[in-house]
């Protein structure tokens, strides 16, 4: 309520955002992709967060999931092949009240960005980093990736991989300042939001392994956890990633898990792939974020930013 006099004043409405206030252009992703399910998740968690459209971007690199931008209906950046996080970092560190959203893939991540993804681990700047990992390069047509299996065929590897698949769990928990890592599927749409959701809650850098399905490319890859949902392990705690009862009891094999346990987080990790776990591995709240010392002087003014540079050109004088 405002107005130029006590007795003359105008109600302002509360904005609210529907959830097609969040949609972009039309998804053109694969009949089947399990990129379409961690979109309208996001879309969801920007309608029941209500996250202003014009305060929240979105980023990626290359791939099919980095295609997200187009859809969302905030800004957004397509940036080149594995240069999605420091194109995020620097935008929080210029806007840091704005909301980040990272979307890359398991090439686009862990081959030509892993340098980049391992410093913004520890960077741990506010923002939610969503890997969507189909297990295979498959925007360019069926490659093999950094994570796909022991055997899997492609087009660069026609007999099948020949290397052991990365493991960006345990690589993520074994990088300095590390505060959130989670892992979840995307064919069980209630932890998908809530992984997400819990994710986007924490204040740092929120690193969401989702392990996803390519119909095209792998569509063989996670069929075994889907018909067997016993090889899937339920991280469950009340610091943990809540879901209901009734999707709960879909996986048989459970275990609680204090997030704020390091070493245990790691063990778990470390079983893949024999025991894939879904939920929240470890949260650190705690861990200092960069984007609090790199924002220092975003509101000084031209005079004062003039100051400084000629007081730094009279330091050098000789």
């Amino acid at each position: 309520m405002f107005g130029l006099k006590a007795d003359w004043s105008l109600d302002i409405k509360k904005r609210y955002f529907a959830l097609g206030d969040y949609a972009g252009g039309e998804a053109r992703w694969c009949p089947g992709c399990g990129d379409h399910g961690v979109l309208t998740a996001i879309q969801r968690i920007c309608r029941d967060k209500q996250l202003p459209p014009e305060k929240t971007v979105c980023v990626s690199g290359i791939g099919c999931s980095s295609r997200l931008p187009h859809y969302m209906g905030t800004y957004g950046f397509h940036g080149l092949h594995g240069r999605a996080l420091p194109l995020a970092c620097g935008i929080k560190s210029r806007r840091p009240e704005l909301d980040i959203w990272v979307a890359t893939g398991d090439g686009d991540c862990y081959s030509i960005g892993a340098g980049h993804w391992i410093h913004a681990i520890r960077y741990n700047m506010d923002m939610t980093v969503l890997v969507f990992d189909n297990n295979v390069y498959a925007l360019t047509k069926k490659q093999t990736s950094p994570t796909s299996g022991l055997g899997l065929k492609t087009n660069t590897h026609p007999q099948g991989a020949i290397l052991a698949p990365h493991n960006p769990l345990t690589t993520t928990l074994g990088v300095s300042n590390v505060s959130f890592v989670a892992q979840t599927v995307d064919w069980n749409p209630a932890h998908l939001y809530e992984t997400i959701k819990a994710a986007h809650d924490h204040k740092g850098f929120s690193f969401v392994s989702i392990l996803q399905r390519c119909p095209v490319y792998s569509s063989d890859v996670f069929q075994c956890l889907q018909d067997d949902p016993s090889q899937v392990l339920l991280l469950t705690h009340e610091k943990g990633i809540s879901v209901e009862k009734n999707v709960a009891r879909l996986f048989p094999n459970q275990q609680e898990h204090d997030p704020s346990n390091m070493s245990k987080a790691y063990d778990i990790a470390a079983a893949q792939p024999d025991s894939i776990p879904i939920g929240l591995l470890y949260h650190n709240p705690e861990t200092p974020r960069y984007e609090e010392i790199s924002s220092v002087g975003n509101d000084m003014g031209m005079e004062e930013k003039l100051a400084a540079f000629n007081k730094a050109l009279d330091d050098l004088a000789i």
